[in-house]
């Protein structure tokens, strides 16, 4: 799904407060980082920190347009971790991390805008 153009779009239907809570958002810590070649869009392999009750987990993303992997590193992001893996061409990605598309299309991270611990979870 391609969400750069969501500024504009109306808002999703009505969910319950039990559906919203079957979507596990945590807080981790990007530990490692690595351009991911022959990606079709700027895209960078993750290794992120979710703490003790959830552990590492790895997560391609398209931020490659905004960010190197130098400055990821130490970077707090939220992403949902309770998603199947998915096969991204020749990786793994075990959890989606999340981002809202600025006016280019280009993903800029969510991140809260404290630290805190680790697996943290979103509510």
């Amino acid at each position: 799904m391609h969400l750069e153009h969501d500024a504009v779009a109306p808002a999703a239907e009505q969910i319950t407060f039990d559906d919203f809570l079957k979507v596990d958002i945590r807080v981790g810590t990007i530990v490692a980082a690595e351009v991911y070649e022959g990606a079709r869009k700027p895209s960078l392999k993750l290794r992120i920190d979710f703490g003790p009750g959830i552990g590492e987990r790895k997560s391609v993303g398209q931020v490659a347009a905004l960010y190197s992997p130098e400055e990821l590193i130490g970077r707090q992001v939220a992403a949902v971790v309770n998603f199947p893996s998915r096969q991204i061409g020749k990786a793994v990605s075990e959890a989606l991390t999340l981002g809202f598309a600025d006016e280019e299309g280009r993903v800029v991270l969510f991140a809260p805008d404290r630290p805190v611990p680790n697996g943290s979870r979103l509510f």
